[in-house]
Order: structure tokens, then sequence, then C-alpha cells
């Protein structure tokens, strides 16, 4: 594919740890790119230190790049709601921490919208309520280079195949039924 030829759009969002979220999202078809990063707080270039002693208000989020003529918004949301656990306040599983939260963050109306419309959708789907924020992308900062790919490098390591391993066989049985 000809990245030069192609309309990219991004999405950014957080569903607990980035690991976890961006080893879903590179199966999608029509994913060019996912970034694990930070975003939400008001640090300048946060590191993972930082993030894990609570020092900043970012969260673990993932930059999602896609063509929108393969895969849709609505279509990335909705498998956002199957990756995780979008009810649950202060992280995911065993991972809690302000860091964790279930957010998505949004570059403009159209995006909100979408989201919004999207939240609404899978609250008729779970049992409890959704807590996840949508707010407005301030700035997104990459994380540190041994964080991108995590899974895809380190597949038989004990949190990759416990927690992350499951969530990637559960997205690649639904990604043609969403």
């Amino acid at each position: 594919m000809n990245l030069a030829e192609t309309n990219i759009a991004s999405l950014v969002l957080g569903g607990g740890c980035f690991w976890c979220t961006e080893a879903a999202y590179r199966l999608v078809p029509g994913v060019i790119r996912v970034t694990c990063g930070y975003a939400g707080g008001q640090e300048p270039h946060p590191t993972y230190e930082q993030i894990c002693a609570h020092t900043t208000d970012h969260a673990e989020v993932i930059l999602i790049e896609y063509d929108p003529a393969q895969v849709s918004l609505e279509k990335l949301l909705a498998y956002f709601w199957k990756v995780h656990n979008p009810t649950q306040v202060g992280g995911q599983g065993h991972d809690l921490g302000p860091q964790y939260g279930s957010i998505i963050l949004v570059t403009d109306d159209g995006q909100r919208a979408t989201a919004e419309l999207s939240r609404a959708e899978a609250g008729q789907v779970f049992r409890d309520p959704i807590t996840t924020e949508i707010v407005p992308l301030e700035k997104f900062w990459p994380a540190e280079d041994y964080h991108q790919d995590y899974f895809g490098k380190h597949p038989e390591q004990g949190y990759c195949a416990a927690v992350i391993a499951p969530k990637v066989r559960k997205l690649a049985q639904t990604l043609n039924r969403v």
C-alpha cells in the first residue's frame, strides 16, 4: 500500500494496559499502524515511570492510524467495547490505577458524536453502566520504544500469555461478526 495515496485517519483509545489494546488492534484489517503512548495529562514528555508513580494524569493509550476506506470509525469503536471492560472503574482486570481507565480521546465534533453514539449502543449490551470517558485529545506522547509491539516481541512472557493472548484470540474470533 502506498501511504502517500492513502487517506489516513486516526483514533486514540485507552482500555487498560496499552500492550493489550495495541496487540488487538494490530489484527484489524485497514489498521495501518498502532502506537502505544500517553495522553490526558499536562506533563510534557511523560515517562512510563512517571505514569506508574501517578505523578502525571496521563493514561496509557494507543494511537490507531487507519484507512477509512477499509475500516470505519464505527467498527473500530465496536471492537473497543469487545477488547476491554468499559464498566470497570479504576483500571482493567488486575491492572489498577488511573492510567488504565477506559477513555476515548476525540479530535473533532464528528468523532465525539460517533463515540457518544457508540457508547450509547454499547450501553444496551452491558449489565453495568459504562464508565468510559470521551474527552478531547490535547496531545499524544509516544511511549518508549520498548513498549511498541510488546506482545509481538514477547508472546511467551507471562503477562502476554496470560492476559494479552486471550484478548487477541477473542478479538480475532469476533472480527467478522462486528
